[in-house]
């Protein structure tokens, strides 16, 4: 398998991300900055062999997947605190 540059990988995460889920460009780049600066990415710089494009494909989902769950455990926290109408 074809060993990509740290940068390039993180450009195929960003571009997987726009192609499999119809992200907005921006959306996409937080997305990974964000991962990035949580460190998800750490590894990857330390390590060649991880930055293949079965790999970018892998991360670009659970990013996205990632996401969604919390976009889903926000929605869920919000709605516990509205506070019920009385009858």
């Amino acid at each position: 398998m074809t060993e990509l540059t740290y940068e390039a990988y993180l450009d195929e995460v960003t571009t997987l991300l726009t192609e499999l889920y119809d992200l907005e460009d921006d959306a996409a780049i937080k997305l990974v900055v964000d991962a990035q600066e949580a460190e998800y990415f750490s590894p990857h710089d330390d390590h060649p062999e991880m930055r293949t494009l079965q790999r970018a494909r892998e991360d670009a989902v659970a990013l996205f997947e990632a996401r969604q769950n919390r976009v889903k455990t926000q929605q869920q926290q919000r709605a516990r605190r509205k506070p019920s109408t009385p009858r």
